[in-house]
């Protein structure tokens, strides 16, 4: 889900939960709806990560959403990312 199907079903009301999902020292957003998780994604449908967690709750509060769980328990803050 792009930022713009995003902005949609936040506006739609269809958003139930809101999670921030650590994982490695990367950070991800996923939203839960009637229909299933949608994972935020790029333009070009890769998943969007964040380096700080200030970042992807800054991503979710412009959106409106005032509340987010946070999932720390993949969270490795020193981990590097692998060049793929």
């Amino acid at each position: 889900m792009d930022e713009k199907v995003f902005r949609a079903l936040v506006a739609a009301g269809a958003v139930r939960r809101v999670r921030i999902i650590a994982d490695g020292a990367r950070f991800h957003v996923e939203a839960d709806t009637a229909s299933g998780t949608l994972v935020a994604a790029t333009g070009k449908g890769k998943p969007k990560t964040w380096s700080t967690l200030d970042a992807s709750a800054r991503w979710v509060r412009g959106f409106g959403i005032g509340s987010a769980q946070l999932d720390v328990s993949r969270w490795a803050p020193g981990q590097r990312a692998l060049a793929l």
